[in-house]
């Protein structure tokens, strides 16, 4: 099989980090998150994967938040199955492929061009999977989503290589255009200790913005709401894993219930400016 390059750099080659990562775990013979395209993917891919200095218990981590984030979009989906996935700065990570969503699900995954077309190479196409090639800051990738079917957006790993001013445009723009439903983002995660890492270091990426407090993106972006946190573990996850924290937002009367850990925030939001809190309802 042909070998692919990955001409990446900077922020953009901190997607084959997590993607390593999850390919090492799922490599272990109780994985968790079982990413065999993951896998496939990096034995395709011609690049020194050492020089990021990924380990196994990296590799758990990383598999622990995306089996977290995977379970809230499967259930999310179970109770809204015509429902929109947006799967921003999804890197090459294989959400889509883990979760498979019913077929009358419209997902779309969303990053730079260059990113696009190794995707392209590496994975096959499948009905209701769109590949949206361009940068999340420019407004006009959205014009073709629809906006009246309940949506959920995952931002994993996304919002520390934006700036604030960036992050909270992008926000206003989902709200304003979605009708309703749930943002499931990773924060709390301190940009020193981000700075601090081998790979982040390797790749000489510039990490921005973290979001410590979600309930500042409630004053900031007008109808996005806070729910709930959860720690990034489930009955089938070794105990002795830490993983970071996950965060959902919500946008709707779809929500039900969302998640955050020590790295992910869950919020809900609608266009008519209510949202259910907490089981409240919300004006």
């Amino acid at each position: 099989m042909t070998a692919e390059k990955a001409n990446l750099t900077r922020a953009k080659e901190t997607l084959l980090m997590t993607l390593y990562g999850k390919a090492l775990e799922s490599r272990l013979p109780h994985s968790l998150l079982k990413d065999h395209f993951a896998d496939a993917a990096v034995r395709r891919i011609d690049y020194d994967f050492s020089r990021l200095k990924v380990d196994a218990n990296l590799g758990i981590g990383f598999a622990i938040r995306a089996k977290t984030l995977d379970v809230h979009v499967e259930d999310f989906l179970a109770r809204n199955p015509d429902a929109i996935v947006l799967h921003l700065g999804c890197g090459l990570d294989t959400r889509v492929f883990r979760v498979d969503p019913p077929r009358d699900v419209d997902w779309f995954d969303v990053d730079y061009p260059e990113v696009i077309e190794l995707r392209r190479k590496l994975y096959p196409p499948r009905d209701g999977y769109h590949l949206v090639a361009s940068s999340l800051t420019e407004p006009g990738w959205l014009t073709d989503v629809s906006r009246n079917r309940p949506a959920i957006v995952v931002a994993e790993g996304l919002t520390p290589y934006l700036a604030a001013d960036q992050g909270l445009r992008l926000l206003s723009r989902l709200v304003s255009h979605l009708a309703s439903g749930e943002l499931m983002s990773y924060s709390r995660f301190g940009l020193k200790l981000l700075r601090l890492n081998p790979a982040v270091k390797a790749t000489g990426a510039e990490v921005h913005w973290a979001i410590e407090d979600p309930h500042e993106l409630e004053r900031a972006v007008p109808k996005l709401r806070f729910v709930d946190e959860v720690p990034p573990t489930n009955p089938s996850m070794p105990r002795t894993c830490a993983g970071p924290q996950n965060c959902s937002f919500g946008f709707g009367n779809t929500f039900r219930r969302c998640a955050r850990s020590a790295g992910c925030c869950a919020t809900v939001f609608d266009r008519a400016g209510s949202a259910r809190l907490g089981g409240r309802e919300r004006a």
